[in-house]
């Protein structure tokens, strides 16, 4: 049986794993990290053709009961006028960490083998397979390398080192849980407010427990020290003042928080050139990184999970296999990526780009309502048919 080897045990990592075994593919998950990513981070939103990636193979009635339904999407100025709703029909807001343990643990529950502590420093191909080497001096042997090893893909960097880096948005990004707090909101409904300095969401899950994030401005890119040196009392003393004054409950939220995911950076990667050589590949943010607020992160890497499997099954040259995943995926998450820029540069807007923003939204929500959505199709309406075979 061929065998992969998976770099990465994120969320791409155990999907890709999964869908490569359904392919008839033998896949263990090699992670630099000792521990597991169980309590680590916030929430992420799901969308609709994410969760049809994971039902072609098997894993969206393991997410239906995760986390919580969100229906629509509600947008405000500063002033708090509404500019727009956005329907999101078929979305999950869904706890990062409870996404995490479920894939992982059907993962394990389907044969799939996870390494810790595997720290990937270098790769050696050769005419039928591949080797992975790690800084710990263990090696795994396999007829291919994935490597969906996110945004700092060291795999990326083995097939092209003249790939290029990250690319910075000038946002940094925090988020929590609040409970005890009842609002009159809608819930399942995001809403979001572009506030005078900063952008803020919340989300209504239950009778008083509400879902956050916040997109506070960082012009400048800081270090990871820089960015670790901000404990939880300063992040929690700048966002208050960054939302002061926003009509927003963000100040109640941010009361009701115990603890506050703080300052991770915003990345993107319009473009990389090169996704294989020889025997390795790569998919999910190591090949292309949207920014956040595509809300597609995910769903993205499920999508290419799922194809770069049904090529690895149609078609037996596994180079050949490769340029037929890149021909399937490439323009579509580029496109994504160039959406999410393009939110995410709305989110830091100026007068005269709030003035825009105030005048456009309003006419690009009703365009979408009159065609009933088609415009968006594109993206949300997406459908991988696993039985259908990959044409060459």
């Amino acid at each position: 049986m061929t065998k992969a080897v998976v770099i990465g045990a994120g969320l791409a990592g155990p999907v890709a794993a999964m869908a490569l075994i359904r392919a008839g593919v033998d896949a263990a998950v090699h992670e630099a990290y000792e521990q597991d990513a169980v309590g680590v981070g916030a929430f992420l939103t799901l969308s609709v053709n994410g969760l049809d990636a994971l039902r072609a193979i098997g894993l969206d009635g393991l997410v239906a009961g995760l986390g919580h339904p969100t229906s629509r999407m509600v947008m405000r100025n500063h002033r708090g006028r509404r500019l727009a709703e956005f329907p999101a029909p078929g979305a999950r807001t869904v706890g990062r960490s409870d996404l995490y343990r479920a894939l992982r643990d059907e993962a394990l529950r389907r044969g799939v083998e996870f390494v810790h502590g595997a720290r990937l420093v270098d790769a050696e191909a050769h005419e039928n397979g591949v080797t992975a080497r790690f800084a710990d001096g263990r090696s795994a042997p396999g007829d291919l390398l994935v490597g969906a090893d996110g945004l700092r893909s060291r795999v990326r960097t083995l097939i092209d080192p003249a790939a290029p880096a990250p690319r910075y948005v000038p946002l940094l990004n925090a988020g929590g849980f609040a409970r005890g707090l009842r609002l009159p909101d809608e819930r399942g409904t995001m809403q979001m407010m572009f506030g005078r300095r900063c952008f803020f969401c919340w989300i209504v899950v239950g009778r008083d427990e509400v879902w956050w994030f916040a997109n506070p401005p960082q012009p400048l890119e800081l270090s990871r020290e820089q960015l670790a040196a901000i404990g939880p009392d300063e992040a929690r003393a700048r966002l208050r003042a960054l939302l002061d004054g926003d009509p927003s409950p963000a100040r109640a939220i941010l009361d009701h928080t115990t603890r506050i995911e703080y300052g991770w950076p915003t990345y993107d990667l319009p473009s990389v050139p090169v996704w294989h050589r020889a025997r390795m590949i790569v998919l999910g943010d190591a090949a292309h990184t949207a920014a956040p607020s595509s809300g597609q992160g995910a769903a993205m890497a499920f999508e290419d999970a799922v194809q770069l499997a049904r090529c690895l099954r149609d078609v037996p040259d596994v180079p050949a296999a490769f340029a037929a995943y890149e021909r399937l995926r490439r323009a579509r998450v580029e496109r994504v990526v160039a959406q999410g820029r393009r939110t995410s540069t709305v989110k830091v807007a100026g007068p005269v780009g709030r003035l825009a923003r105030d005048l456009g939204m309003p006419l690009v929500a009703r365009l979408m309502a009159r065609d009933d959505g088609a415009a968006q199709s594109w993206l949300f309406d997406h459908h991988i048919d696993w039985a259908e075979r990959v044409q060459v």
